[in-house]
């Protein structure tokens, strides 16, 4: 039963890969709901049931998103839609300076190409895509109409989270292991794909597979794909953003630290 069982699934696997994009100007728009998990810690500890759901009522704008992925068979635009925060119907500016901007991805050229604002600056991110090795675990399941198989990763966390910015970053930096060298913090990735559309897009910094990622988890953020459109009757022109200072992943991740230490310094001297 086992080995009628493995060949079936290779079989399926087989018509999957021949499938190829019919036309050049193959296209396709795949849409995306992003859901984070929030732990309160010992402050939510003293706080009551109702309380905490007034705290993840407040932070949902920035717990929950929604993107949408515009691909051909090399390129992709991979944008964030609107989000209004829950209570106040306000815009979440503070949280906007450290989201993900507008990203262009260049799967054939390894290229990542990202706008960023910080606090009313624009950059324009140039540089490699993540670097992600993908260990194939052979698992399948369906996702909507789609027969998806796993794959897993292990890669610095900086490697997703270029952008951002977290206090907690500057305590993982003094950590040392047993030897006195710094401990890089690294997450762990299962993402799950589909060879009925082989193109080696995903959300997000995620790339790099032989099939369209449909589902995706890291850390505390589950990213799923909720519905695909595939050559769309209007075409969406796929262009990389070209405003603001130019920059790597690596020097905008310290521009916004020196910032940010710079205006706590600020405080403190004020306080003074």
């Amino acid at each position: 039963m086992k080995t009628l069982k493995f060949a079936v699934v290779t079989l399926v696997f087989a018509i999957l890969v021949s499938f190829k994009p019919a036309t050049d100007d193959f296209q396709g728009q795949a849409f995306y709901f992003s859901k984070s998990t929030m732990d309160l810690g010992n402050w939510g500890a003293r706080l009551s049931e109702a309380e905490k759901k007034q705290v993840y009522a407040r932070l949902k704008n920035r717990l929950e998103k929604t993107y949408i992925l515009d691909f051909n068979k090399e390129e992709s635009i991979f944008n964030e839609e609107d989000q209004i925060d829950a209570m106040s119907g306000a815009t979440d500016t503070w949280g906007s300076n450290f989201a993900r901007g507008e990203q262009y991805k260049n799967v054939k050229q390894n290229m990542l190409i990202q706008a960023q604002e910080f606090y009313g600056k624009k950059f324009l991110v140039k540089d490699k895509l993540a670097d992600i090795e993908w260990n194939m675990a052979g698992d399948s399941k369906m996702i909507g109409q789609y027969m998806c198989f796993k794959a897993t990763a292990t890669v610095p966390t900086k490697e997703l989270t270029w952008y951002n910015f977290e206090w907690s970053d500057l305590r993982a930096e003094e950590e040392k292991d047993a030897d006195g060298n710094p401990i890089i913090p690294t997450t762990d990735i299962e993402a799950w794909y589909t060879l009925q559309i082989p193109v080696s897009h995903g959300p997000a910094e995620y790339w790099g597979l032989p099939g369209l990622i449909l589902e995706v988890s890291a850390g505390n953020t589950t990213m799923l794909c909720s519905k695909v459109v595939l050559n769309p009757d209007e075409t969406v022109a796929i262009k990389a953003p070209d405003k603001g200072k130019e920059i790597n992943k690596a020097d905008y991740a310290m521009t916004i630290r020196k910032k940010m230490m710079e205006m706590r310094d600020n405080r403190g001297r004020r306080r003074n």
